[in-house]
């Protein structure tokens, strides 16, 4: 069996004995089956499950950071009476390559206030976005393939 298929039934095994069916129950009841199967990972054999649950974690986080950041940006730029927007369109090369990584990495560029995603090039390997606030468009590009495309590189493969 799938260890993450494992982990949703532990999940719910969890929430039964628990007697309470919530989100909060729910993800308690990942956790505690994440350990338990971490925990008895040779069991499993090989498994990329075990290393790809730390990453998406931490691209989570940092998309949190990155979108709190953005939202403190474009928030004190509204509040201040100086417009402080340089706004532009940057041709951004994309690391990314199957459909699912394109929408994704794309997606995510546009849930973060101040940017959107235009478009993508016919041969998919540039993505064109709007930015709010480009003061250099190499150092825009660099945060966008530094940070936000390599970690999402990271969980996809």
């Amino acid at each position: 069996m799938n260890p993450f298929l494992f982990n949703i039934l532990l999940a719910i095994a969890w929430m039964m004995l628990v007697g309470e069916i919530t989100a909060g129950t729910f993800t308690a009841g990942m956790v505690v089956a994440y350990l338990i199967l971490w925990f008895s990972r040779s069991a499993w054999g090989e498994s990329r499950y075990f290393s790809k649950i730390p990453l998406v974690i931490m691209f989570v986080l940092y998309f949190l950071k990155e979108l709190l950041i953005a939202n403190l940006k474009v928030a004190f730029d509204i509040v201040t009476p100086k417009d402080y927007m340089e706004p532009g369109v940057i041709a951004v090369p994309l690391d990314v390559e199957t459909d699912i990584e394109i929408t994704l990495f794309a997606n995510f560029v546009t849930l973060t206030p101040g940017t959107l995603s235009i478009d993508v090039s016919p041969d998919r390997k540039t993505l064109y976005v709007h930015a709010l606030y480009v003061k250099d468009a190499e150092q825009f590009r660099n945060e966008l393939k530094n940070g936000l495309e390599k970690r999402l590189i990271e969980v996809m493969r």
